[in-house]
């Protein structure tokens, strides 16, 4: 199956190589997590690297699907969803700071499933 125009820019294209860049990261963050970090920040790092690679793959694997407007809002909230809660994880493990934006993060994870499920039901 050859992707159209549309599959390869745009949207879709975006999504799916912001996932694929959150999983890259996620490795990374969970190598120095296991080398370069201790006790409460190793463990931080590690559940940020494990949100970033499970959301990045979804994200690579499932923005072809997502050509809809209710999908694309569903990966959207994953790409938020993941700034946001790993992206806080992060930083509170990397520089002491406050992991106020991680229950938003998370909250915006939630949603994106539970958008995506009313995607793919409406297909």
């Amino acid at each position: 199956m050859h992707a159209t125009h549309h599959e390869r820019s745009g949207p879709v294209a975006a999504f799916g190589a912001t996932g694929a860049v959150f999983s890259a990261l996620s490795v990374g963050l969970a190598a120095y997590a296991s080398h370069g970090a201790e006790g409460d920040a190793r463990a931080r790092l590690m559940l940020a690297a494990v949100f970033a690679f499970g959301h990045g793959v979804a994200l690579a694997a499932l923005a072809p699907h997502a050509v809809r407007r209710l999908g694309a809002i569903a990966l959207g909230a994953w790409c938020a969803g993941v700034v946001l809660f790993s992206g806080s994880l992060s930083a509170a493990a990397l520089w002491q700071a406050p992991t106020t934006l991680a229950p938003t993060g998370g909250t915006l994870l939630i949603a994106g499933w539970l958008l995506f499920a009313l995607h793919c039901l409406k297909r």
